[in-house]
């Protein structure tokens, strides 16, 4: 049984999902802009055509803003997490395994499932079913090992003549695409990768595929390897039908406003660990360690500037936001100083660990009460925030600034478009 891969990734994703809702805006340039509306984070194509890039900042392109009347919105993280769970829902029906790679793409393995003949008619039918079900565009690249559906994939977005849709089976194919590909284009290959290779003569992914393996290894790693052999159809990265677990889980923001009072930065820490603490449950994991920064802002002119950081090991990893939170608000406590216009603040949660592979201590460990967070989980998801600890401050988002945020359409009763 020969390998396949589909990678599907949903056009423009953010952009798109604005426009499902709002007609007008079908041919318009729109843009969508970071927490706070600080950077562009997602454009049409429509807006890339004016030259925007991405995560430059919203304030230096007001002028083409206003010149071309572009469409500005505000990151809408509650729709585009149910548009993007309707458009995998629709892949699960289509594939008999889908490996979930970022909110707006996925693999899918079609090993032993759709003949070779048939991949092209089944590219199409997914385009059709997602546009159908969901109404968002997608682009579709089919190959051999994950790596070339990336590299199809980009093919597919890049050139229009495909539809939409690049298969990528035919090794004479492989190699045309190869030898017109950027080294840099690569899945994997980073900016820095990119450069060095650059440097040794390698620029196009084909000569990256005739490298050889030993000195790809000895001038980078075993995972500049894998990459090659991928390049060459040798599978090295199977699909995943279970998320690997993060490694850390971080939250953090940067303020609409700058907060100068104690407790004010103080309920910003207490906030961000308790939104922490729950994706480690959400995942079933434990942390070991929780590390606390604090900073101002990096551009604020003519302002004194500071920054500072503090980390702690748990004795018994925990994933009870009350024992986080102790632990962070002491850490907080070591690195707060007064005089300071503080623009940003993150709490890091590290050396996680399933919960069923904690290993037991011989000292006793801290009180914990799994049901009581399970409960306060349950609560919180199943009817907007209701319970949070005294340190938080109970308004959601009251850090952030949402100037051009659109309803959140498809999540809340009150937002339900109304057609007359």
């Amino acid at each position: 049984m020969k390998p396949i891969f589909a990678l599907v990734d949903c056009n423009n994703f953010y952009a798109n999902c604005e426009r499902l809702f709002d007609p007008s805006i079908k041919n318009a340039p729109v843009i969508v802009l970071s927490n706070n509306d600080g950077c562009v984070v997602a454009r049409s194509q429509e807006a890339k055509a004016l030259g925007i890039k991405m995560a430059v900042p919203a304030f230096k392109i007001k002028h083409l803003i206003k010149q071309h009347n572009v469409r500005v919105y505000s990151s809408n993280y509650p729709l585009y997490g149910d548009i993007s769970s309707r458009v995998m829902a629709t892949l699960e029906e289509l594939a008999p395994q889908i490996e979930v790679y970022s909110i707006d793409e996925a693999f899918l393995d079609l090993s032993g499932y759709i003949k070779r003949s048939e991949l092209d008619n089944f590219g199409q039918t997914v385009r059709a079913t997602v546009a159908q079900n969901v109404g968002v565009p997608v682009c579709i690249g089919i190959a051999p090992t994950k790596t070339l559906a990336k590299l199809a994939n980009h093919a597919a977005k890049h050139y229009p003549q495909t539809g939409g849709i690049v298969t990528l089976v035919d090794p004479e194919r492989q190699q045309k695409l190869l030898a017109l590909t950027a080294v840099g284009e690569i899945w994997g290959v980073g900016r820095k990768s990119a450069e060095k290779l650059n440097k040794l003569g390698i620029s196009t992914a084909l000569q990256l595929s005739q490298m050889d393996l030993d000195r790809a290894q000895r001038l980078f790693s075993i995972s500049m390897v894998k990459i090659i052999e991928e390049l060459n159809g040798q599978v090295r990265f199977v699909a995943e039908a279970v998320p690997t677990p993060p490694k850390q889980v971080m939250c953090s923001r940067s303020f609409a406003e700058r907060i100068t009072d104690y407790q004010s930065l103080r309920q910003t820490i207490c906030e961000f660990t308790a939104k922490a603490a729950e994706r480690l449950r959400k995942d079933q994991q434990l942390c070991g360690a929780i590390n606390v920064y604090i900073r101002t802002g990096m551009f604020d002119k003519n302002t004194p500037s500071y920054s500072n950081t503090a980390t702690r090991k748990l004795s018994v990893p925990s994933a009870d936001t009350r024992t986080i939170l102790k632990a962070a608000t002491e850490l907080f406590d070591t690195i707060w100083k007064e005089g300071f216009r503080y623009a940003k603040a993150g709490v890091f949660l590290g050396d996680l660990c399933q919960e069923s592979h904690l290993q037991l201590n011989l000292f006793p460990a801290p009180a914990s009460n799994d049901s009581l967070m399970a409960a306060m989980d349950r609560i919180n998801h199943s009817s907007g925030k209701k319970i949070w600890f005294g340190g938080q401050r109970p308004q959601e988002n009251w850090f952030m600034q949402q100037a051009h945020l659109s309803p959140a359409y498809t999540t809340r009763w009150s937002d339900l478009p109304l057609v007359k």
